[in-house]
């Protein structure tokens, strides 16, 4: 597995995320590399880009061919979810497990301690060695691949195939309710790629 994370650490592309599309109850850094939740809603303009319902942000790249790679750090937090979605996702849904493939979303959604799941059609339980401080997202447009690493352990731990991608595709982060009033913020990472992130 060492050598596929290395072979798709090579399409790693620069990820930011979009003020635009920040659920009110987000907050982002002046870098656009991190996001957690804060106690309290922000007021923000209306957008129709905006996800109103769930605490959820979207990259400001898009990508409608190729391949691409970005990590992210999960460190420390309980509750997140990350993937890819389609552009023309519902964004004022409150959500469901119901948010799969179908309707334009291929994430994994990490709920507690010990329950991690692909959102498939039904659900399909993630397993990991140890937990992960880091996960690499990479997608394969024409192929039709979605996949996620855990970056540490160089391990697979999923992967959405035959996908069917017809719309630009683009990063998708939701940071998860504050675990216990602690903010652990999602962080996009550098790719390193030599073994020493």
């Amino acid at each position: 597995f060492e050598a596929e994370l290395k072979r798709v650490q090579q399409y790693a592309v620069d990820v930011t995320l979009d003020p635009d599309t920040a659920h009110p109850y987000l907050i982002l850094s002046d870098n656009g590399k991190q996001v957690h939740v804060d106690q309290e809603e922000n007021d923000l303009p209306d957008n129709p880009k905006r996800f109103s319902e769930f605490p959820i942000v979207l990259g400001k790249q898009s990508f409608s061919s190729g391949r691409f790679y970005f990590e992210v750090q999960v460190k420390s937090k309980t509750l997140w979810m990350l993937g890819v979605v389609r552009e023309s996702v519902n964004r004022n849904e409150e959500f469901t497990v119901e948010w799969t493939p179908k309707k334009g979303y291929w994430c994994v959604f990490k709920g507690d301690e010990n329950l991690c799941v692909a959102l498939k059609d039904p659900p399909v339980r993630v397993s990991f060695q140890s937990y992960p401080e880091k996960l690499g997202v990479f997608v394969d447009y024409e192929e039709g691949l979605v996949s996620f690493h855990d970056v540490e352990d160089a391990t697979r731990i999923y992967s959405f195939t035959g996908c069917s991608f017809t719309e630009k595709l683009y990063p998708f982060f939701c940071p998860g309710v504050n675990d216990d009033g602690k903010i652990s913020p999602l962080i996009i990472c550098p790719v390193m790629g030599d073994g020493d992130n």
